[in-house]
Order: C-alpha cells, then structure tokens, then sequence
C-alpha cells in the first residue's frame, strides 16, 4: 500500500497523471534539488522531493578534524549566510567549555550576525521576485548584498565563506572606519532599498495574486513539522530565539517579532512568509543602529582574549542554537575527553525541516505554483545535504 500523504507506487497512477520532475538543474530550486509531481493536467496530486545531491559528509569531517578547524566546514552548509552557521558552531563549543567572550566581542557578533541577516533575506526575497517573474527588484536588492559583503570582506578578507566566528573570539577586529560605513549602509537602507522593495514587490498586486492564497500551512501544522524561524512567524507563532531565548546580549536590544497577518488571504500563505522575510531586514537594522552605537562606546579589548591555544573540552556533551536568518540553528556536540577532535558534530537544520514539510503544502496546486512554494520555503540545499 502507498502512503498518501506521502509519495505513491507505479500502479497507484491514473493513466490520465503524469510523473514529471522539476529539477534537479531547474532554476528555480534554489540548489541541486529534484521534485518528482505526480500531476492530474495542471493539477499536484502529489510532490516527493529528492535530496542528497550536494552532500559532502561534513558530520563525519567534523570528527576528522580539530574543534577550530570545524568551522572552515560550518561556512560551506547555508552559504547564502555563512555568519550564521560558524556562529552556532562557536556558541556551542564555548557552552562546553564554559567560555564567556566579552562584551565587545558580543556586540560584533551581533554586527555581523544582523547585517548577515540582511544580505540573507536580500537573496531570499529577490530571488523569490524573480522566480514569480518581477527582476528589478532582485537588482535593487542584491546591490545592498553587495555592500555588505564589502563590509565582511573589509573586515576578514572573505565574501561568501568566511571562518570569522572562531571559538572564543572573532578571527579580526572591525577595522577603522568601520562604525562610519555601517552607518552610511543603514541610511541608505532605510531610506532608499527597504521602500522600493515594499513598493516594487510586496505591494505589487501581482505579486500578491501569486502568492497570497497558496502554500497556507496553518499554525498547528507548521508546529507539528517543527518549522521555524520566518517559516514559523509567516504562519502566526511568534517564536523568535533572540528573544526568546537570548544570547549575545540580545535582551538588552528592542526589535519586534514579525509575523504573519494575512493581510491579502489566509495566514501562513506563501505572500506572508515573504512577508515576514522583508519586515525583518527592517528589524535588523534596528538592532545595527543600537550596536554601532554601543560599539563605539566600548574600549577596544584583544577579540582573542577568550580564544584557547588547544581546545580540548572535557568530556561531555552540550546542544545550543541559535536563530540563524532561515531558522533555529541547533548543534549538537559529543566530546570524549580524549582528544582534541570532536566525538560527534550533529547539525539540526532548519532548511531540512522546512522541506520535510513541501510535499503537504504542494498538494493540489497547480504546477506554475509549485515554484512559489520552494521559494517561499528559502532552503538552502548545502545545509539540507550537508
């Protein structure tokens, strides 16, 4: 017997479906992903995602290499927001350890972690535009991505892949000048890219007929599937780590959990997890106006101060997350106390989750809106396969 919720055999076909596969080189699956539809004409009767293509073993590196080298691998999973990953990776080593970094260190963390959940979101709402057929709008965006990837690659020498959260610190100080040029960012953010993108796109009324009434995963549903960050508020739970479950100092910052309001159609629609995307890099410069401000106030102190020689944790193990720009980040590491390579490295990825959801929401839509759903979604395939 087949599962109907999920996939079918050979014989379970009509001769009036078709199989097709969408992907794995479709541009609009937002990595090497394949889709096999079971389609009645236009209609999804049923949707099986295969994943895999891109996986790269980085849970069995991990226990071949030593705690700081790690990280290089961390970047390679989401590396759309490479911060992110090596982010959690540290905060979770230095919970085994008992390492507390200082305030300033923090507060560049926070720096970081923001802008890269800006550029992030860029991507995921441009590329979102462009897959429903508005391009300018990804232009628009991706020319704020490209400021601050010039920030990243001012402070670290790297633009995409860039091992700068290391166990105890950050691998470079934010040079001189910095403050100033995060600033001129946010002004220019504020004032020019966040209304066109709201203009441009979100309002535009076809945009809203594309997205607004399709992919509705109710609150109940995107719990039961363990869905989180912009996936989980588009849907209405305003479940947010930051403030949840502050770490890095994130309670001593105001901002606002955005969530879902199905203003044009139900709620947790495929419109409002976009939605949800777009609000947040608004609350993202929020918090960027509130670090800078603390930042040069501090006293610059050594961003190697806490970082360890030989990272050697006793044994033991420890699980932290965090809210990375496509969800909770979790980590999960096993030490032996043996050695100064990690046990285990168990990475739970919220893009995994969000596609464990993908064959629920694509059933009965029609095949055009298929490509709505995945982007939506914003998954990243690195992070899925790993």
């Amino acid at each position: 017997m087949s599962n109907p919720a999920y996939g079918w055999r050979v014989d379970d076909i009509d001769t009036d479906e078709m199989i097709l596969n969408m992907g794995p080189q479709h541009p609009s699956t937002h990595g090497v992903l394949r889709i096999e539809l079971r389609t009645d004409g236009e209609v999804v009767r049923a949707a099986r995602p295969h994943i895999g293509y891109l996986h790269r073993c980085f849970e069995k590196h991990a226990e071949s290499v030593d705690y700081p080298g790690v990280i290089p691998y961390t970047d390679r999973m989401d590396y759309v927001a490479s911060m992110g990953n090596s982010l959690g990776y540290a905060l979770a080593v230095e919970k085994l350890m008992g390492i507390e970094v200082s305030p300033y260190v923090q507060t560049i963390r926070v720096i970081m972690a923001e802008l890269q959940r800006i550029a992030s979101h860029c991507i995921a709402v441009g590329t979102y535009g462009m897959d429903i057929g508005a391009f300018t709008p990804f232009l628009h965006l991706l020319r704020d991505r490209e400021k601050i990837l010039d920030l990243f690659e001012w402070t670290c020498g790297a633009r995409l892949l860039y091992n700068y959260n290391w166990v105890g610190g950050v691998s470079h100080d934010v040079p001189d000048g910095f403050v100033k040029a995060v600033r001129q960012f946010l002004r220019e953010f504020d004032a020019i890219t966040y209304p066109e993108m709201i203009d441009l796109l979100i309002k535009n009324k076809i945009f809203i007929k594309r997205t607004a009434g399709i992919g509705v995963c109710s609150p109940e549903l995107a719990v039961s599937y363990d869905l989180t960050g912009p996936n989980l508020r588009g849907s209405g739970p305003p479940r947010d780590l930051r403030r949840d479950e502050p770490y890095l100092g994130y309670e001593n910052y105001e901002f606002d959990v955005v969530v879902g309001e199905g203003k044009f159609g139900p709620r947790g629609s495929c419109f409002d997890r976009n939605w949800v995307r777009a609000l947040e890099m608004k609350e993202s410069a929020k918090i960027l106006h509130q670090a800078v401000d603390r930042l040069e106030k501090m006293e610059h102190t050594d961003v190697h101060e806490k970082v360890p020689k030989r990272v050697k944790p006793a044994k033991g193990e420890v699980y932290a997350r965090s809210e990375a720009p496509r969800g909770q980040l979790g980590y999960y590491i096993v030490a032996d106390g043996t050695g100064i390579n990690p046990y285990r490295v168990k990475v739970k990825s919220p893009c995994f989750t969000a596609m464990s959801i993908f064959h629920v929401l694509a059933n009965g839509m029609y095949i055009a809106d298929i490509i709505a759903l995945i982007g939506s979604l914003d998954v990243v395939l690195g992070e899925i396969d790993r």
